[in-house]
C-alpha cells in the first residue's frame, strides 16, 4: 500500500520498534520525521531517503520538541501521524532499592515526553486545513499488568493509557484520533534478556518467547492507515506463547 503524500513523525526512531516502524513507513510511501537524542542512527535510518526527515531532539525538552515539530510542519505543510514511541526501562528492583533518580528518568521520558510531543502534534492537528491527524502512543502490556520489581516503567505505561483515552476525547471535535499499541516481547535489543531468562511472578527465572519487530510495524502502519473516521482505540501485539495472558 502506499500512501506517498501522508505524513508521520516517530519518536524514538533510531532504534528497536521506532527504527524498524520508521523503515516500513518510508518503504509504504510516507514522509517520516525521525526524532531521537543522537543524529547518527536517525541518519542511519534515512540512509539517504528523500522521504525521511532526521529530527535530533530530546522529548522531555519542550524548547527541544516544538523546534523539531515546527521544522517538520515547516517541511511539509501538515502533520498526518504521530507514533508517540520513545521509551526507557530501568534495570528490575523492588521500590525500596529503585533510585528516586531512575524514577524521574523515567517518568520524564516515557509520560512527559509524550505528553509533549502529543501537545505539539496536536496543536498542529487542530490548526492546519483540512483539520484533524492521528496520534498512536506506546503502550505495552505493562499498561495492563506489571513485571517484577517495574514500578517505574508500569507507572508510566498505566499513565500513557490514561493520556490515550484523554486524547482520544478531547480530540473528537478537530477530527484528531488517538490510539495505543500495547507491545509485549518484540525482539530487539532491549528484549534480549527475554530470550535468555528473566523474572516470572512466582520468583523462578525463565526464559520467554518473543515476536519479530516487523510484526509491530506493521501493526502500526495498519493504525495508521485507517481514515480518521475509524480508529484502532487499543490493540494488544505480543509473541503468542509469552506468558502475558496467565502473568501472576
Amino acid at each position: 500500500m502506499s500512501e506517498t503524500g501522508k505524513s508521520i513523525i516517530i519518536t524514538g526512531a533510531g532504534s528497536g520498534i521506532g527504527r524498524s516502524c520508521a523503515e516500513l513507513f518510508l518503504e509504504s510511501g510516507y514522509r517520516v520525521g525521525l526524532v531521537g537524542r543522537r543524529i547518527a542512527p536517525l541518519e542511519a535510518v534515512a540512509n539517504g531517503h528523500p522521504g525521511a526527515l532526521p529530527l535530533p531532539c530530546d522529548v522531555t525538552d519542550p524548547q527541544q520538541v516544538e523546534a523539531a515539530f515546527g521544522r517538520a510542519h515547516s517541511e511539509w505543510g501538515r502533520l498526518d501521524v504521530l507514533f508517540n514511541n520513545a521509551g526507557l526501562s530501568k534495570p528490575a528492583r523492588t521500590i525500596d532499592e529503585i533510585p528516586v533518580e531512575d524514577w524521574l528518568e523515567t517518568v520524564q521520558v516515557n509520560l512527559t515526553g509524550a505528553f509533549l510531543c502529543a501537545r505539539q502534534a496536536f496543536r498542529l492537528m487542530r490548526a492546519q486545513s483540512p483539520q484533524g491527524g492521528r496520534i498512536i502512543n506506546n503502550g505495552s502490556v505493562s499498561a495492563h499488568v506489571p513485571r517484577p520489581g517495574s514500578a517505574p516503567y508500569t507507572s508510566t505505561k498505566h499513565a500513557v493509557t490514561g493520556l490515550t483515552r484523554t486524547l482520544s476525547l478531547d480530540g473528537r471535535p478537530f477530527n484528531i484520533t488517538c490510539g495505543q499499541i500495547d507491545i509485549g516481547n518484540a525482539l530487539t535489543d532491549m528484549a534480549k534478556p527475554m530470550t535468555v531468562g528473566v523474572p516470572q511472578a512466582d520468583g523462578s527465572v525463565r526464559a520467554e518467547a518473543t515476536m519479530d519487530v516487523r510484526d509491530v510495524a506493521s501493526s502500526v502502519l495498519h493504525m495508521a492507515g485507517l481514515p480518521l473516521e475509524a480508529n484502532v482505540q487499543f490493540m494488544t501485539v505480543m509473541a503468542s506463547s509469552m506468558p502475558y495472558i496467565g502473568r501472576g
